[in-house]
């Protein structure tokens, strides 16, 4: 690998109105501070993010790349040839870390085709948090994204999900847009056996922050709001 190059630093962001540095490390804010090119999912609140957590930083000064659903995939493979000249460039999430259940996987790929160095800097998964806090099998799970729409699908794949969790003994992660979760709570316990285990974890990080892991049996006499609340869902059937 040439030395030469920049190198591509994957950082991290909050999972959501809290203050950088109560779940960011100091290393995220000297990257930030060093770094004149980014490329994010949104401008505007990478902006934002890169202005809370190093307010003297000239804006001016910013090169953005923008990586979101319009992005044109041929300027995209351009985004790291600064890095060829030797200029490091930083990847921002949104939310948490970048590259995982996030556009940014893309761009890692891009630089191990470059030959350019990634360097991953420690930060806030909602996943891994999740997972930690269930009290399920943190030495086999799997994350699975989000399910289907459709309610019949949908509602198969959860079956899918919790028989496999049982042949694997495999916590089953995956998360759902917010303004659905409710719709896929009520999937849940209408689908799940009523002794598999559920966690549901919302607002990690957050001062609204709520992790319970129960049996389904237990989950039909409770009805947390989830509504537009950032959510990881993890089933093990034992």
């Amino acid at each position: 690998m040439d030395s030469e190059k920049g190198k591509l630093f994957l950082i991290p962001t909050t999972l959501g109105d809290n203050e950088p540095l109560e779940v960011l490390p100091l290393s995220v804010k000297k990257i930030i501070g060093e770094l004149d090119f980014f490329i994010v999912e949104n401008e505007k609140t990478a902006r934002r993010f890169i202005k809370q957590i190093t307010p003297r930083k000239s804006q001016s000064s910013l090169t953005i790349f923008k990586l979101d659903k319009y992005a044109d995939q041929l300027e995209v493979r351009t985004y790291l040839d600064v890095c060829l000249q030797g200029v490091s460039v930083g990847l921002l999430s949104e939310a948490g870390v970048p590259a995982i259940a996030d556009p940014g996987a893309e761009i890692v790929k891009l630089a191990h085709e470059k030959g350019i160095k990634v360097i991953p800097l420690v930060g806030p998964s909602s996943i891994v948090l999740a997972m930690m806090a269930s009290g399920l099998n943190g030495q086999n799970f799997a994350f699975n994204g989000y399910l289907p729409i459709s309610t019949s699908e949908r509602k198969a794949a959860i079956k899918y999900l919790e028989r496999l969790s049982k042949e694997k003994n495999q916590s089953q992660i995956f998360i759902e847009t917010p303004y659905r979760n409710e719709k896929m709570l009520a999937d849940l316990k209408s689908t799940l056996t009523p002794t598999a285990k559920l966690c549901i974890a919302c607002d990690i990080t957050l001062q609204t922050e709520y992790i319970r892991t129960l049996e389904i049996k237990d989950w039909k006499k409770e009805y947390p709001n989830l509504h537009k609340r950032p959510t990881i869902f993890i089933i093990h059937k034992g």
